[in-house]
């Protein structure tokens, strides 16, 4: 079979004429490593796991992407999300190109012991393709700052200290201040900008905006927290146990303090509120719903549920193509993920820029250079949609030129 990439890509290509050549080059990775990754667990008996790196393009700058550890993860899901990476860097014109990496594991059923061990065979395995100007890793699903600690260790003690191996790592191995919180104020600046452009009087003038938050990991839980900050109405939010609802709004910060002493927000008791299933945020009666879980949870069998005129996609790919041509063909509004949740990235960006000549910005500095780059990439969007056209496929148009440019430049198209 013919390499493809993504339905979106392959419709931007054909909307903007690209070159077949060029296509093509787009259509497959450049490089795909599998490898084995052999632990010895805390009962002593040796487990096999299998670790993967996609690197999809690199016309624009090193790869860059993240390392999950998921128990579903395989190497087609590491391609596409890969592949989104590239698009993602190119319409906020970071210098980046596209890459992901997966362990298929549950991190759940790992010690901390465990999980080190997996991060640095990952990292001996993985390391030959890896580099500060070759591609640089950073945390997603089931990873954090202390696995990219454990991956900077290991690939330090092999080539010596190099802090822009790996970003979101620790403060105090060189992190930046406001990556934790990025991806989700991201967001949020993003539905701030389009709300604007839209004509919706933002809550900072009066205005009342209700949001319903899927998910609650970093992304949602961040996402919530600066919605409600900024005076926006958050009436549902879940994670994988559950979740709860109320139409008068919840207090975030009362919740994210209340699960420091639980594992998960249906341990919880929340007065005024009624107990939700984990999907139901998605289809609750709010102005806004900001998905920032798992990829592809509204599919053609539920989309007709969702309410919400307004989605922001805090997750990867939360919504599948036929989802999202039943949507936008009923008039609702779309912000993509390669600019919603595009603020991790950005700040990883900074991160690796203060590396790289040894620098530290406050975290004042950071969030207003992100608030910057995503209200300026949301506006261009807008612009490039013009009215009532979708977001989805200007934002795709608008990466897809800057890649395809990047490859005329160097004589590689």
């Amino acid at each position: 079979m013919a390499a493809r990439a993504s339905d979106a890509a392959e419709a931007a290509f054909l909307r903007l004429g690209i070159d077949d050549a060029a296509a093509q080059r787009l259509r497959s990775a450049q490089r795909e490593v599998t490898v084995q990754l052999p632990i010895v667990g805390d009962d002593g008996q040796l487990r096999v796991l299998t670790g993967f790196r996609v690197q999809h393009s690199d016309v624009r700058g090193p790869f860059k992407g993240g390392l999950r550890f998921h128990p579903t993860v395989d190497l087609d899901d590491v391609r596409r999300l890969a592949e989104l990476m590239t698009w993602k860097t190119a319409l906020v014109d970071l210098p980046f190109g596209g890459a992901k990496g997966g362990v298929a594991v549950d991190p759940r059923t790992l010690s901390p012991r465990e999980r080190e061990l997996v991060a640095r065979r990952y990292i001996e395995a993985i390391g030959p393709a890896l580099g500060p100007r070759t591609d640089i890793p950073a945390p997603d699903m089931g990873t954090d700052a202390t696995t990219m600690g454990h991956l900077l260790d290991a690939y330090s003690r092999i080539h010596g200290f190099e802090p822009r191996i790996v970003t979101g790592k620790p403060i105090e191995l060189g992190g930046s201040l406001g990556r934790t919180v990025a991806t989700g104020r991201g967001a949020v600046v993003a539905l701030e900008t389009t709300l604007d452009h839209l004509g919706r009087t933002l809550p900072a003038q009066g205005g009342d905006v209700t949001l319903a938050v899927q998910g609650f990991g970093n992304v949602g839980q961040n996402a919530a927290l600066e919605a409600h900050v900024r005076g926006h109405r958050v009436v549902a939010v879940s994670d994988a146990s559950g979740g709860w609802h109320d139409p008068d709004g919840l207090d975030i910060p009362v919740l994210e303090r209340a699960l420091a002493d639980h594992a998960d927000l249906a341990d919880l008791t929340v007065p005024g509120a009624r107990p939700i299933a984990p999907e139901d945020p998605l289809f609750v009666d709010a102005d806004v719903v900001l998905p920032a879980a798992l990829g592809r949870v509204v599919d053609a069998g539920n989309v007709d549920r969702v309410v919400a005129p307004l989605i922001v996609e805090g997750a990867n790919e939360p919504l599948t193509e036929d989802a999202c041509a039943v949507l936008e063909a009923r008039g609702t509004t779309i912000v993509p993920d390669i600019l919603a949740n595009a603020g991790g990235v950005i700040v990883s960006y900074y991160e690796w820029v203060q590396g790289a000549n040894l620098l530290t910005w406050d975290e004042a500095e950071v969030l207003a250079r992100l608030d910057a780059r995503i209200a300026a990439a949301t506006r261009q969007v807008l612009r490039a949609a013009g009215e009532g056209g979708s977001l989805r496929d200007a934002a795709m148009d608008l990466a897809v030129r800057r890649v395809v440019r990047a490859m005329e430049l160097r004589g590689t198209a």
